[in-house]
């Protein structure tokens, strides 16, 4: 159990330091808890931060179900199995696609009003959530992050279900969680305090983290 998740930020930048990927890695957070942790996690890896876009694709009717999962650039993943076993059609999947590409976009807007993303082309990353169940959004952020470039991509959380570990070290160059349960129901069961974090939340963190980094980069 974590207290909270900067207590689950420090649990994980503590062992991503202990092996690190690079002198200068850049870290993602997924929105908006995984932010928060990777926050954490940047300072220890003296790393500049970011956030990485993706959205949930959930079952209509039953939306924390998920389904697959969409991300910046135009980037979509899917639980084909589960499609199938539940019968969706392609016509609501469309639609459940097309809803969650708009509130990516609202979400994004909102996060990085007046900048561009962090490049990393060429560049070593660390992709962050505060817990990992299903897997599908850590998917389609390796996605992404595969799109733009990345030379080496890690994936990192502080808890996640054995499942959903096991098929992303199919598709990221390492993975990270110190936790791993086989009998996993949700992120939230592993910590103290799992409050919702706002997108004004996100922002504000992401303009002190990248304003203490820069100074740190002007003293260095």
């Amino acid at each position: 159990m974590f207290h909270d998740r900067l207590d689950a930020g420090r649990t994980l930048g503590r062992v991503l330091a202990e092996e690190p990927v690079s002198d200068a890695p850049v870290v993602l957070g997924l929105p908006r808890g995984g932010v928060v942790v990777a926050a954490v996690v940047a300072e220890r890896l003296r790393a500049q931060l970011d956030v990485i876009g993706v959205r949930k694709l959930g079952l209509p009717g039953h939306e924390q179900f998920a389904i697959g999962a969409l991300g910046e650039d135009g980037v979509v993943v899917y639980d084909r199995e589960t499609i199938d076993r539940v019968g969706l059609s392609q016509e609501s999947l469309a639609i459940v696609e097309h809803g969650q590409h708009l509130a990516l976009d609202r979400r994004l807007g909102a996060l990085r009003p007046h900048r561009e993303p962090v490049p990393i082309s060429g560049r070593n990353v660390v992709i962050v959530d505060d817990g990992v169940a299903t897997g599908q959004t850590a998917r389609a952020a390796i996605a992404v992050a595969r799109a733009r470039g990345a030379a080496h991509v890690t994936f990192a959380a502080p808890v996640g279900s054995e499942r959903a570990v096991g098929e992303l070290e199919q598709i990221a160059d390492r993975v990270v969680v110190p936790i791993v349960s086989a009998q996993f129901s949700a992120v939230s069961h592993w910590y103290d305090d799992f409050h919702e974090v706002t997108d004004d939340d996100v922002a504000s963190l992401l303009d002190a983290v990248r304003s203490a980094h820069a100074v740190s980069s002007v003293r260095r």
